[in-house]
């Protein structure tokens, strides 16, 4: 007979570290909680697998795109108790990063965005990049007077902490007969704008009827489009760390940017 997971897609992760399959169901089950953009379902968490609903592809459509985006501001707008903060009932903290050389996702408690973006995001990479040279100490250099300027709340816009799916590129987006459906989070509380300077940095279908959807349901502050940049900072220098060549480059300047 047929395994009774048959039907489900079973999860796994030759280099895991301990505890990251608790990690991303407790992400799952939290934006879930949200009642906004769908997730995958979790059927069951143990510590060497995840067993999860099993998605079928289907072609991305307006309707889809339209309701995606309204979704997923209802997600953000859930909320969290602070910037930097995990999950609920998740210790410790996370990752982040390709299967092949994850990297820890720094998690902590802060009133204002811009502190927890310099000393949660910004600067663990701008350290691990020179611990594995790929950045220079002259690069982290640049990052800490970057971080000396988010610290003193200079990109800051005043809004709560969202609820974020935390690595929204087009890969974790799925597109089903039912719609849209995330899958693999590094779910955190942050900015909103991250989620969706995400889902532009490498493309995604039907982004700008996305984009619309959303600002109709939590409209965006002004100048949203300037700070784009700004919050691909951080996954930026998580591939020049992972992956250096022209990333690195192109992360640099976008510290310049904003100096």
């Amino acid at each position: 007979m047929p395994s009774p997971e048959a039907a489900h897609f079973v999860k796994t992760l030759a280099a895991a570290p301990p505890g990251y399959f608790a990690w991303e169901a407790a992400g799952l089950r939290w934006l879930a909680a949200a009642a906004g953009a769908r997730v995958v379902d979790v059927v069951r968490a143990d510590t060497d697998h995840l067993v999860l609903q099993r998605l079928t592809v289907d072609t991305p459509s307006r309707p889809a795109a339209e309701a995606f985006g309204r979704d997923l501001a209802r997600t953000h707008t859930a909320g969290t108790p602070a910037y930097g903060s995990g999950p609920a009932g998740w210790d410790g903290d996370g990752w982040l990063g390709p299967s092949i050389d994850l990297l820890p996702l720094r998690l902590g408690a802060y009133e204002r965005w811009g502190e927890m973006y310099a000393e949660l995001r910004l600067l663990p990479l701008a350290h691990e990049g020179v611990r594995r040279g790929a950045l220079t100490v002259d690069d982290l250099a640049l990052v800490d007077r970057l971080g000396d300027r988010l610290r003193g709340a200079a990109y800051d816009t005043g809004e709560p902490p969202a609820r974020l799916h935390g690595d929204l590129w087009a890969g974790k987006v799925i597109w089903t007969a039912d719609g849209v459906v995330l899958i693999d989070p590094a779910a955190h509380g942050g900015h909103r704008e991250a989620d969706l300077a995400m889902l532009q940095l490498f493309g995604s279908p039907r982004l700008p009827t996305v984009l619309a959807a959303y600002d109709e349901v939590a409209p965006l502050v002004d100048g949203w489009q300037e700070r784009v940049l700004l919050h691909q900072l951080h996954p930026l220098l998580l591939h020049a760390v992972v992956f250096g060549g022209g990333y690195v480059g192109q992360a640099m300047r976008g510290v310049q940017h904003y100096l």
